[in-house]
């Protein structure tokens, strides 16, 4: 049996931050393995989730901590198209007017395509209120979805 990059993410469902002034050693570890920075695991960790399941499968990765750098991995798909197995999603985070998906350098989140609910998006994501989980976004906020194993 083929284990898929959303089938190992599923594993660390329930992985969370440390309340208070403590942190998440298992949080900290992604967050470093592609920036030095992080004192903590009060920021924003999402991209980090993604890039370590997809390092420990060999999969391509964005190396940054930057929700919107996955626009730039994988392969293009249209939401129609994402199943789960190998689909990332990228959304729009944040209120009012938000740029386009030609704009790497702006909020955002991004997750492994867990399925659809109504006008929702499914998503397998990290830091999803401090936690992995799957969890409900609009539609409308879907910046892109790529594929990572052709």
């Amino acid at each position: 049996m083929e284990i898929t990059v959303f089938d190992l993410a599923l594993r660390y469902v329930g992985v969370q931050e440390t309340p208070g002034s403590g942190d998440n050693p298992q949080v900290l570890a992604w967050l470093r393995r592609d920036a030095k920075w992080p004192k903590g695991d009060e920021v924003p960790w999402c991209s980090a989730f993604v890039n370590e399941m997809a390092w420990l499968l060999r999969l391509p990765r964005s190396k940054s901590l930057r929700a919107r750098s996955w626009l730039g991995v994988g392969r293009p798909i249209d939401v129609e198209e994402a199943e789960p197995g190998w689909d990332v999603v990228i959304l729009k985070r944040g209120s009012g007017e938000q740029p386009g998906p030609n704009v790497l350098d702006a909020p955002g989140h991004v997750g492994f395509y867990a399925g659809e609910e109504q006008k929702s998006v499914l998503l397998l994501g990290g830091n999803q209120s401090d936690a992995v989980n799957i969890r409900a976004f609009p539609r409308s906020r879907v910046l892109g979805v790529r594929r990572l194993l052709a």
